[in-house]
Formats: C-alpha cells, sequence, structure tokens
C-alpha cells in the first residue's frame, strides 16, 4: 500500500478503469486539458485521448443527456458535475431517465453510468457550492448512492460503481479531498452497499457516511473518557444501504443516533432512524438521535461552522441517551 490522498485515489480508480475497458468514457466540464477542477481527472487526456476523455459545455442536463446515450449504446459514461450544488440541473435525467430505464424495460435495458460529484462544506463557500443533496436523490428509485469517507474506500467504491450496470450517484466529500490514507495498488474493490464497522463499541451505535465520518469517530473518543463504549458504522454506500449491518450493531448496543451533513429534515438520516424505529423499536432503551445540518441556506465564511454537526454536539446528544 502507498499513501495517496482522496483525489489522487479517484485518479487511480479512473486511470485503471479506463486501461481495463475501453467502454470507460469521461464527460464533464474542464476535465481533460485543465485536469478538472480539483485535480482528479490529471494526466488521463493524454493517455487515453479526446475521445475518450471529453470536456462539455457548460450543461448539467446536456452532459448527463448525452451520458444517459452512451450507456444505453454499452459504453460506462463517467460523468463528473463540478459541484453538487449545481446537481439539480440534471435531475430529470439522472432520476426520471438512467433511474427508471431498467424498471421501465421489464429488466432489459441497463444504464451502466456513474455521476459523480463533490459536495459538503469546510471550505466556507457559501449556498451554492457547499451543499449536500443526497436526500433528494435517496427518494427516487432506481439509483445508487454511495459516498466514501477515505481515500482507500473512494478508489474501490468508485472502481466497483463503474463496473455496476446500474446508474450510480458518486459522491466525493470536498473537504476529504486532500486527507492522506493507505490505498491499495491495483485490483481494489469495495462492494457497494456493503457499510464498515470503523470503530467497535457496545454502549450505543452511530452511523454515519462521508465527511462526518471522521467527525463521528473524533466524538467516540471524546465520549470514551466519560465511560460510554461508541460503535461507529460508516455506511459507505447510502443507497440502498447496509440495513443487515446496521441492525446488527443496533440490536447490541440498544441505542442509536444518525450523523449525517444533509440537512435533517427528510434527509438520509430520517429515512435510517425511521426505519430503525418501525423495525427495532423494543431493541431500543432510548430514542433515536439525529445529527445533521441545520434547514438553512449554506452561510458564507465562518458562520458555516455553526450549522452543520460538530463533536460537541454529538457529545451532548448521546450523553441525553443515558
Amino acid at each position: 500500500m502507498a499513501k495517496t490522498n482522496l483525489r489522487w485515489a479517484v485518479n487511480q480508480a479512473l486511470d485503471e478503469e479506463m486501461a481495463r475497458d475501453e467502454k470507460v468514457i469521461l464527460l464533464g466540464e474542464d476535465i481533460a486539458a485543465a485536469g478538472g477542477s480539483f485535480g482528479e481527472t490529471r494526466g488521463l487526456l493524454e493517455k487515453y485521448g479526446e475521445w475518450r476523455v471529453k470536456d462539455t459545455p457548460i450543461s448539467e442536463e446536456g452532459i448527463t443527456g448525452v451520458a444517459l446515450g452512451l450507456a444505453l449504446m454499452g459504453y460506462r459514461p463517467v460523468v463528473e458535475i463540478m459541484f453538487m450544488d449545481f446537481i439539480t440541473l440534471a435531475f430529470d435525467a439522472i432520476t426520471n431517465q438512467a433511474g427508471q430505464t431498467f424498471y421501465l424495460s421489464g429488466g432489459k435495458i441497463k444504464v451502466p453510468m456513474v455521476v459523480r460529484t463533490i459536495a459538503g462544506g469546510g471550505f466556507r463557500s457559501g449556498a451554492h457550492h457547499a451543499q449536500t443533496l443526497e436526500g433528494l436523490f435517496m427518494h427516487m428509485p432506481g439509483v445508487k448512492i454511495v459516498y466514501p469517507s477515505n481515500p482507500a474506500d473512494a478508489k474501490g467504491l468508485l472502481k466497483a460503481s463503474i463496473r455496476d450496470d446500474n446508474p450510480v450517484l458518486f459522491i466525493e466529500p470536498k473537504a476529504y479531498l486532500g486527507v492522506k490514507g493507505e490505498v491499495p495498488d491495483g485490483e481494489h474493490i469495495v462492494p457497494l452497499s456493503k457499510a464498515n464497522v470503523c470503530r467497535a463499541g457496545k454502549d450505543i451505535t452511530l452511523i454515519t457516511y462521508g465527511r462526518m465520518v471522521q467527525t463521528t469517530l473524533d466524538a467516540a473518543i471524546a465520549l470514551e473518557a466519560d465511560g460510554i463504549d461508541v460503535e461507529v458504522i460508516d455506511l459507505r454506500t447510502i443507497m440502498p444501504w447496509d440495513k443487515e449491518a446496521v441492525f446488527k450493531s443496533v440490536k447490541t448496543t440498544g441505542r442509536a443516533g444518525v450523523v449525517y451533513e444533509d440537512r435533517k429534515t427528510c434527509g438520509v438520516g430520517a429515512e435510517i432512524a425511521a426505519t430503525i424505529a418501525e423495525e427495532l423499536l423494543f431493541e431500543l432503551d432510548a430514542p433515536i438521535k439525529r445529527f445533521a445540518t441545520a434547514d438553512l441556506p449554506i452561510p458564507v465564511g465562518e458562520v458555516e461552522d455553526y450549522i452543520y454537526p460538530n463533536i460537541e454536539d454529538i457529545v451532548a446528544g448521546v450523553k441525553e441517551m443515558f
């Protein structure tokens, strides 16, 4: 293994999949000569040529529409949407078209396309460049949603997403692009819909993903000083999520909380909390808690820090459950 950051782990995955399968084609704004706004496609134009690494006009709807057509023709397009805030412009192509084609064709037509995007806070960049909107897509059937929290998972999950025959929304935490970790060389696949228990514990289960994984782990360390042993589950795939792993943990601990960067109302945590309450109510020793972003537009500057879940909020909320 070599240590690399999440940005280069994504680059490795794209490179290896393009070398393995000539049907893999990249499309997006400034991804060719510029190497992408965040450098994740750097060097791929020179290696694979302009037919397979395509700069596109500034039209998110157009990019995903072209990718949908390519997928229906047997290619495996990977689209880059520069910021997730702009993905609402492509909502129809991703959900009404790509997400429903398999079902509407009676399972005869596959749509192997990946839509990559950057999401979340950490750069204090305001309402139009800091949102994480996975909850919108979780509501729509047919689209898988993947959200890695570290470089190794980013590589393994992206490779698995590109090989999947369904449309996949692949979300990368903007604040973690430069965070380094050990990444296996070569063929490294992380199966979709398999959560990772990244910290074992016996008193409470905290379910999370993306940028909030590290925040939750830090909160777990702080809670350990107060004698509370926290189990932390990184979902990795949030649609379809690993209900088996979550339920197994909650049945053991008897308490559950969900930490997510999406907004609280109708977010990913709302669905997970409702499912636990619906199916495991009599296994619980306390009400489920949600730790999420406030239902507000994302502010610019330091004020951003006050609307996202933080260590202090999680520690205080978990203590209330005992």
